[in-house]
């Protein structure tokens, strides 16, 4: 008697076991080089190239403060045993002001480029964000995941879809 109360007992478990794995829905999800996406998309290449430009005026501009503090420190090394103390004094002071505002400019030339890039960028990433929500509630995924820097090394294609190529299309139109 013990021995079929434990045998049922022991059926009786496998048998839920067995249902709860059968009813455990599988995770559908697809997964892309996001990098690989955004870098495919044509307002990608032009907000780079409006970053570029803008970045290399910033240069030509930092260039340009460098070649004025070069050639009037230049000049303050020519006349340094020529010129009367008051006159060095005040040409330190102007080489200095000068070195000065060259670094103030260079801080806030990289505080505004990055700012720039951001603003750029934000409706290149939100049209791939849209892309992605619209490819992702087509389907029918719990989520979507972003495969680069070997986040993800792997990935089960029996229940993950790569949507790298759709996710180009989608945002190429």
């Amino acid at each position: 008697m013990k021995r079929v109360l434990l045998s049922f007992i022991l059926l009786s478990a496998t048998f839920i076991f067995v249902a709860a794995q059968e009813s455990t829905p599988t995770k559908k999800f697809g997964y892309l080089s996001y990098d690989a996406v955004l870098k495919a998309m044509p307002s990608y290449a032009e907000a780079q190239k409006s970053f570029n430009d803008l970045k290399a005026s910033y240069a030509k501009e930092l260039e340009r403060s460098e070649s004025e503090f070069s050639k009037q420190f230049a000049e303050y090394v020519d006349g340094q045993k020529t010129f009367p103390e008051n006159i060095l004094l005040k040409r330190q002071k102007e080489l200095q002001q000068l070195m000065e505002q060259s670094l103030t400019f260079k801080q806030e030339a990289q505080q505004l480029l990055d700012k720039a890039e951001k603003e750029l960028m934000q409706p290149v990433h939100q049209k791939l964000k849209e892309a992605l929500y619209k490819i992702g509630s087509e389907r029918g995924y719990d989520y979507i995941l972003n495969t680069d820097n070997n986040s993800y090394p792997f990935v089960n294609n029996q229940t993950g879809e790569d949507i790298t190529a759709e996710a180009i299309s989608a945002v190429s139109k």
